[in-house]
This record gives structure tokens, sequence and C-alpha cells, in this order.
């Protein structure tokens, strides 16, 4: 039997199970070796396949986005009007077969644009090279997911159940929840706050399926069995996602009021460029970079071109970092000016904490 049969199998099977306290350990079950099948299909046994011609573009720039949708919804026509770089674009389907790279220089900040090709449903069981296209997908900072405004709920489920069926995980935060493996001692849960689903047994059947059976599961809230499943295979990717609504010029006035109330949306039309700067504006929000303005020995910061950082890695060895290797060896101190410091100018080490538009003096050894 194929493994997409054995998927389908079991996603049938776990339709068709009634979702109560019973029933819970036989779904956790369900769900880890759905989980298992899906990473057998992502990374076959034989070793990774080569990358499909055209979806191994180099990545450039302080972040990387990818526009994700199905056929036809606008995404060549908006990185054309966005980057002022030429993607095909037609009135008939699947026009872009390949990744077409842009750039956009952004408050300072270099940003690459991927217009990727249309996805279709089953894109993550390999039909119509999605695998290639949600591979790239996963190494993106920033998902866009652009989508008809005529038919945008139907859509974005599908996206969705695409990307997800991949390990990508859309504005969702990693769960706080530790896994240790062991020698022996069998498994030991703690739980910090009361649990409404997952108990000690159904935390051995989810690891038993993976053959692990000493192992510490320390849960900090109220997690599910997708959750524990998420931590144990490891190679979820939690990335933030802006849902594009485009062809607004099609809809009135009063529906487009209601779509402004969507989380996570931004209505555009990217054939007429309406709402480009709001979109610009969640993109920066979303992508959350820190510019750090350097200030060398006696002269004024230069404003014209900051240091991007992400904002997980804003230390001042990951600044030092970025601009060459070799200064965090020279490294004496620095003089802060902003608002990571209480002081102007304030003198700090290399564990310093840096705030957006900072300005940082390096002092070197002599």
């Amino acid at each position: 039997m194929s493994i997409l049969q054995k998927i389908a199998d079991i996603e049938s099977e776990m339709a068709r199970t009634q979702k109560n306290k019973a029933t819970m350990g036989h779904l956790g079950l369900l769900k880890a070796k759905l989980a298992k099948l899906r990473r057998e299909l992502i990374t076959p046994k034989g070793g990774g396949a080569v990358a499909g011609e055209g979806f191994d573009v180099a990545k450039t720039g302080d972040a990387r986005i990818g526009f994700v949708g199905f056929p036809s919804v606008g995404k060549s026509t908006l990185l054309s009007n966005l980057a002022g770089v030429y993607s095909e674009v037609a009135a008939y389907e699947f026009t872009t077969l390949t990744t077409v790279p842009g750039c956009i220089k952004y408050k300072g900040a270099k940003i690459q644009l991927l217009d990727l090709p249309g996805i279709i449903e089953g894109a993550k069981d390999g039909k119509g090279r999605g695998k290639q296209v949600i591979a790239v997908a996963r190494t993106c900072s920033l998902i866009f997911i652009v989508l008809d405004v005529l038919k945008p709920l139907g859509h974005k489920k599908l996206i969705e159940h695409e990307l997800e069926g991949f390990g990508m995980r859309l504005n969702k935060e990693p769960p706080q929840i530790t896994f240790r493996r062991k020698e022996k001692g069998g498994v030991n849960l703690q739980c910090v706050v009361p649990q409404s689903e997952i108990d000690l047994e159904l935390a051995k059947t989810i690891l038993a399926e993976y053959r692990i059976h000493n192992a510490d599961v320390i849960l900090k809230y109220d997690a599910t069995a997708d959750d524990l499943i998420d931590v144990i295979e490891g190679n979820r990717v939690y990335v933030p996602c802006i849902y594009l609504l485009n062809k607004i010029d099609q809809i009135s006035i009063e529906e487009l009021d209601i779509i402004y109330k969507i989380p996570h949306c931004v209505p555009i039309s990217a054939h007429h460029k309406w709402n480009f700067d709001d979109l610009l504006e969640k993109m920066w929000e979303y992508l959350s970079l820190v510019r750090i303005y350097t200030k060398p020995k006696g002269q004024l910061p230069d404003y014209s071109a900051p240091v991007v950082l992400r904002s997980e890695r804003k230390s001042l060895e990951d600044f030092c970092n970025k601009i060459h290797r070799s200064i965090i060896r020279e490294f004496k101190y620095a003089l802060v000016w902003g608002n990571s410091v209480k002081h102007q100018p304030q003198k700090v080490g290399k564990e310093h904490v840096l705030c957006d538009e900072d300005v940082v003096q390096i002092v070197k050894k002599v």
C-alpha cells in the first residue's frame, strides 16, 4: 500500500471516530501515525530528491517573503507592481512555472520577494510540483497568501491545510512544551497548568508510536495532542503570515469594511496598485526587523545604510557578526545611543540587547 493510500485511510478513520474522552488515546495514536507518514512523504527514505529547476533561488537581503496561492489570483501582477520585476502574466492558469525572485528596499532593509508557482489541492502530497513550492515557502521569513476576494474562505482553508500538512505553522508560537529523552525511568509527565486533553496514558501512547519509552515531558500550558506531536517531530517551521485579498476593485465599499475586520488580512488590488502602503506597513510589522545605525568615532551616525537584524537575534554580538566575523575577536566595549539604554551614550558589553534604531559605536582592543 502506498503512503498516500495509508494517509487517506487514517484521515477517513479520524473523520469517522467520535471525539470524546474515551477515544482521545486512539485519536492521538492516529495523529502520530499521520505525522510520521507525512514526514516520510516529505523526506523519502532514499535520501533527498534533486530540487526542481527554478526552485533553488539563492537567499539574498535581510528577509525573504514567499507569495503562495492558487493559480490566477494575481501573484505575478503583485510582484511586478511591488518590485518592478517582470513575472509573466496571462489570463490562463499556471502561467508561472518556476520561482521568480524580486527585491524591494523598505525602511533601509532589503527584502527578497518570491513569486511561487500556483499550488493546487493535494500539493503537500506532491501534486503539481507542490512539494518543491512548499519547500521554498518553508525557507521564508514571512508568507503572503494571495486570495481572490470573491472566493477567499474556501481557498484560505485549502492552502492552510496544504501548508500545515508540510510542517508549516502559520501565525502560531512554538508550543511551550519541554521534551527530553532519557536512558531509563519510563515516561514522566509534568503539568504546570491543568490539562483538558493530554494525560499520562495519551502521552505514553503517542511516544510509543515513535518508539520512545523513556522521556520527560513538561506541559507549560493547556496543550493538545497535535502540539506534543509537533515537538516530538521537531521539524515544524513557525512562520508569520498575511492574507492578501486581491481584486478589491470587484467588490462594494460595505464588503470592504467587513474584510478589514478579519485578522491578519490586507485587502489590495495588485492591478490598480491600491492599498500598497498598508500592505508594506503590515509586512514590516510582521517581519519585526531591527535597524541599527553605525557611528564611526568623531563622526555623525550613518543613517543611510542600517545593519538589519532579526528580532530573535539582536544582541551586540549578533550585530558585530552581521558586519564581519573578525570584529567580535577585537571587541572591547560599545557605546550605544537609543531606547535600549538608560544613559545617552552608555558603555555596554557584547551581551547587550539592542532596540530598533539604536546607534552603536564599537571600541576595539588596542
